[in-house]
């Protein structure tokens, strides 16, 4: 909880994932993680980099929605230093890959604002399309943004190659791990955040 807390408090998060300017306040981050990482509806992990076991960031499936096969995605990678070496984009195929695999969902839909340039390419590299946008939705920068919807169906999931090497898997003690989206370059295993 105390890196969920750090990244959620801070500005630079907050201008890339929050419709308000400010970063969350303590009580606004644990009610989030009450609800994103271990409500009833949300199935959560923990991105770690495969080598040093350091948590890096957080993904999710939120609104699990078993009647209609569809669910929210969100992620967020933490940690600076870790953004642009591929971990989101991994992250991401992991999830769609287990989405549809293993949970047998149809459809996978996230909102991401258009000046987040770097996770719009994360998530078309894993086959999410644009289907929507909501126009001038947020104020950023000294200009108005639009915030785009976008998804993915299990009929345009393909494989992405394996990039640098992360596992999203469940703290220590907790779940164990459930293995996929294995290569011949390296095994990767998702795992319950609980």
């Amino acid at each position: 909880m105390a890196a969920f807390r750090r990244w959620y408090a801070d500005p630079e998060i907050a201008r890339l994932a929050r419709y308000q300017a400010t970063p969350m306040r303590p009580e606004e981050i644990e009610r989030f993680f009450a609800a994103r990482v271990i409500g009833p509806d949300t199935l959560a992990m923990a991105i770690h980099e495969r080598t040093t076991d350091r948590l890096i960031g957080t993904c999710a499936f939120s609104q699990l929605d078993g009647d209609n096969g569809s669910a929210l995605y969100h992620i967020t990678i933490g940690e600076f230093d870790a953004w642009g070496h591929g971990y989101g984009t991994e992250a991401t195929q992991l999830m769609v890959d287990h989405a549809f695999g293993t949970l047998g969902l149809h459809r996978i839909a996230l909102y991401v604002f258009e000046f987040n340039e770097r996770a719009i390419r994360a998530y078309r590299r894993c086959g999410f399309v644009i289907e929507g946008r909501s126009r001038e939705s947020i104020w950023r920068d000294g200009r108005w943004w639009d915030e785009l919807a976008m998804s993915i169906l299990e009929a345009d999931a393909g494989v992405v190659a394996a990039g640098p090497s992360v596992a999203l898997a469940t703290e220590p003690g907790t779940s164990e791990p459930v293995e996929v989206g294995a290569s011949d370059r390296l095994r990767r295993t998702l795992g319950r955040w609980r």
